[in-house]
């Protein structure tokens, strides 16, 4: 059976919604309004993938601690196998305290951030990643893994957050590894220096064979050997939260991908699962099905 596989640290997110402002010292607030969530990342991209039916594994760092046992029982509940490289008594997840304000918010997070990889755990990686059709790749040591699942045929993607030091100097091995990068509008012009997110996606053409450039609320950008094509947003969904919008754009993408769909469909379905995922607060709150993503996609066949 064929999967999709990752490596991510596992976040936690406390979300307090409808906060009039924060607390001075010595005061309390009450909300009527809270959830516990898997947080953002590549956690929640294969979250997303679950969901849509994409068998997935992810391997992390989890503890004997409650917040732990969330986050594995979230995989597990999503159709996410975990393996867990953690073996301290501490606590090795993130967890993050969101207090959702009106129109802003603030954070207090916990954690270490990314984890860092030794020889056991870039080894125990490759074992449940083997065999993947696709891996998730992110910064933060296992370029020597993802390398040898390439050569054995594995379809690798990057995904990375902002970094102010962003570039091929930097970056340059793990985009040479990647099959498919799919940087944002800032991350794109950051990375090229240009200033509009259709140029950056002319000039990634020199070092990916098919270019993706996520222009944002507006849509995203693709080259293929068609050549520079965009597929605009799906209007019908209200933004609320941005949080988690990359993330599931990736799980639509990926999804394609693993079903053998063009850039342009595969795209597409991003721009169905992340526009889907800004219309609640919180990375994991608002999602399609496999049907439903499946029925916006010939919808949007039909509008073209």
């Amino acid at each position: 059976m064929s999967f999709i596989a990752g490596f991510a640290a596992a976040n936690v997110d406390l979300l307090y919604e409808d906060m009039p402002r924060l607390p001075e010292p010595g005061e309390e607030i009450y909300t009527n309004r809270f959830s516990l969530q898997l947080g953002g990342g590549l956690a929640a991209t294969l979250i997303n993938l679950g969901r849509l039916g994409v068998p997935a594994r992810i391997a992390t760092e989890l503890g004997d601690d409650m917040f732990s046992d969330f986050a594995r029982s979230q995989f597990e509940k999503n159709g996410v196998q975990p393996l867990n490289l953690y073996h301290g008594d501490k606590i090795p997840v993130n967890i993050t305290s969101a207090v959702i304000l009106p129109g802003d918010r603030s954070f207090i997070s916990y954690g270490k951030g990314d984890a860092r990889p030794d020889d056991e755990a870039k080894n125990a990686f490759y074992e449940t990643a083997k065999g993947a059709k696709i891996c998730l790749m992110t910064p933060g040591g296992f370029e020597d893994v993802y390398r040898k699942l390439k050569s054995e045929g594995t379809v690798t993607v990057l995904d990375m957050g902002w970094d102010d030091e962003l570039g091929f100097d930097k970056y340059g091995e793990l985009f040479e590894i990647a099959d498919y990068y799919t940087p944002n509008r800032k991350e794109a012009e950051k990375l090229t220096g240009k200033s509009d997110p259709r140029d950056a996606a002319e000039a990634l053409k020199k070092y990916f064979k098919n270019v993706v450039v996520k222009a944002d609320k507006d849509g995203c950008y693709g080259i293929d050997e068609t050549g520079l094509f965009f597929c605009p947003a799906v209007e019908e969904f209200r933004h609320v939260d941005s949080t988690g919008a990359g993330d599931a754009f990736l799980a639509g993408f990926c999804y394609g991908l693993y079903h053998g769909c063009s850039l342009r469909d595969c795209i597409e379905f991003g721009n169905i699962t992340g526009g889907k995922a800004v219309t609640a607060v919180g990375a994991l709150s608002a999602y399609v099905t496999e049907d439903e993503l499946l029925a916006y996609k010939a919808k949007t066949g039909k509008n073209e």
